[in-house]
């Protein structure tokens, strides 16, 4: 195995992008939902918006321009390549972070909290608030190689992932990590690498205890009703992608409108928005997070990490088997599952940081970056030592 790290430069075929909007142009719509709401899925009107937008005004060669702005790069760990972009701080103090992203989401999801963390002292922070930052693609998605073999789970990752930091010389880091990135940034703590000096989560992965259910305080009693709504109204993409991933990944291979409604739902339903999610995310920056999918035709392999999980993922975070690393919880209401300080408290054994936030949703760092931003240097400012 190769431990060479070489530059990534992106830069598609125009002969892929033509074909891209052949394919819009030839989108059989279905008939519009019946209901007034987004209870349906997305609503025609905003998926038609969206393709024409699309179709005429997006510039993908921006935001492959922007890419290549930042130090992408890739390298082969365990037979698999792994890209990944690697944004140094002009503080040579910086505390190197790796943050991983979540499906449907990517390494865009951070385009907003880059250059705070970064460069805190050019956006209004202190020098000691600084990171390196490592940003890796999950295998299967976006420019990392797609797997051609079962086995790629959420501990292996991590394994992966503890060893491309030994690649980069790193001798002292931290982690932080949503959704897919929370659980992968959790097995990091629990293996505990040589070096790991705590870990920043913006979702919990775990179930209330009948115990703790029984004794739901009203707040939490209403914690475990969004919960149950998610898994109730929301979550029929995961289950899908848990049990039978190739059976969505041929519609998300050949048909960008499709893979769009599909990528858009989430986004859609766990943002915090009024019903509106442009109101959210710029629509551009909603077609950016598409094309990281579509482009390097990563629908279905995406979707095979749930099948993954699905096959070796225990309950997550629970009182018998605390997280051992320091960490810190930010909770934003929009999640769709939440956490009070009080189930945290029993599920981290160095909680040194835990937040309710009054606004935010699950796509913490490209909804509220101001905000994730100021949990993350919280964090890590609460960690004797981390720096």
């Amino acid at each position: 195995m190769s431990r060479e790290i070489t530059t990534f430069h992106l830069s598609i075929p125009q002969s892929e992008l033509d074909d891209l909007q052949q394919r819009l142009a030839r989108v059989r719509w279905p008939d519009p939902e019946t209901v007034d709401d987004n209870s349906q899925g997305p609503r025609l009107a905003r998926l038609q918006a969206l393709v024409a937008r699309w179709q005429d005004g997006y510039d993908w060669r921006r935001t492959e321009a922007l890419l290549n702005g930042y130090e992408g790069y890739k390298t082969e760990i365990d037979g698999l390549g792994v890209h990944f972009l690697h944004i140094r701080s002009p503080e040579p103090d910086a505390l190197p972070l790796l943050m991983t992203h979540g499906w449907p989401g990517s390494v865009l999801e951070f385009r907003h909290v880059i250059g705070p963390l970064t460069d805190p002292v050019a956006h209004g922070g202190k020098a000691s608030d600084a990171f390196h930052l490592v940003l890796p693609t999950l295998p299967g998605f976006g420019f990392s190689d797609q797997p051609t073999e079962p086995g790629w789970n959420v501990e292996r990752i991590a394994d992966a992932w503890i060893e491309l930091m030994k690649r980069l010389g790193y001798a002292r880091w931290a982690a932080q990590g949503g959704d897919w990135g929370s659980a992968v940034t959790s097995a990091l703590g629990f293996k505990a690498p040589p070096g790991l000096v705590g870990i920043h989560l913006n979702m919990m992965m775990f179930e209330p205890t009948e115990e703790e259910q029984a004794q739901a305080t009203p707040h939490e009693r209403g914690m475990i009703e969004d919960a149950r709504r998610y898994d109730a109204c929301y979550s029929g993409y995961m289950k899908l992608q848990s049990t039978r991933p190739q059976q969505s990944g041929f519609g998300l291979a050949d048909s960008p409108t499709g893979l769009a409604a599909w990528i858009y739902t989430l986004i859609q339903d766990a943002s915090e928005n009024d019903g509106n999610v442009e109101d959210v995310f710029e629509l551009d920056e909603l077609i950016d997070n598409i094309m990281m999918y579509w482009v390097p035709n990563a629908g279905a392999s995406a979707a095979r990490l749930y099948w993954e999980a699905n096959q070796s993922m225990g309950a997550g975070l629970t009182p018998e088997r605390p997280q051992p690393a320091r960490a810190g919880v930010s909770i934003f209401p929009g999640e769709l599952r939440k956490a009070s300080l009080r189930w945290a408290e029993k599920r981290f054994a160095q909680l040194v940081h835990f937040n309710e936030l009054e606004r935010g949703g699950h796509f913490a760092a490209w909804e509220v970056p101001d905000l994730f931003v100021d949990e993350v240097r919280k964090t890590f400012r609460s960690m004797p030592g981390a720096r």
